[in-house]
């Protein structure tokens, strides 16, 4: 799995002219499933992002995570995070994983963050044509890969 990280003070996400998932002082996280995905790739990804320390503390350093500070999350399915360019102008998709494969897993993945958290997270909708909004704080913008955890 792969994730793009964004400290936001607000987000939002859009379709067909609602709002279906909204946050304001936490996360929005946009994450692309593969085919290779496993539980194991869930449970690392979603403690990492549930326990990254990049949220300021009184002294302006980033110690405190999400929890910490009692912030949100907003998770966005996003396939083409895996997007290829080695060849050509246009990116090939092929190490995302199919949506028979991708749908449980992001569907585990949503629940494992909520129950890491403590509390609801809000979603996007697989596959759907979203618009989403943000204003990132900091800004704070981290990608991570269960593949090659760094």
């Amino acid at each position: 799995m792969r994730a793009v990280i964004q400290r936001v003070t607000q987000a939002n996400v859009v379709i067909a002219g609602n709002i279906k998932g909204a946050t304001q002082h936490g996360l929005l996280v946009l994450v692309a499933v593969e085919d290779s995905d496993t539980p194991e790739d869930i449970e690392w990804l979603s403690g990492k992002i549930v326990r990254m320390r990049i949220f300021n503390d009184d002294a302006g350093l980033m110690n405190r995570s999400v929890q910490d500070v009692g912030g949100e999350i907003l998770v966005i399915s996003q396939f083409t995070l895996f997007a290829s360019s080695k060849k050509g102008n246009r990116p090939s998709f092929s190490r995302s994983a199919r949506p028979e494969v991708a749908i449980p897993l992001y569907e585990q993945f949503v629940r494992k963050v909520s129950e890491d958290l403590g509390k609801p997270v809000q979603t996007g909708e697989f596959g759907a044509d979203m618009k989403v909004t943000l204003t990132n704080e900091g800004p704070v913008t981290i990608v991570i890969d269960s593949k090659n955890p760094e």
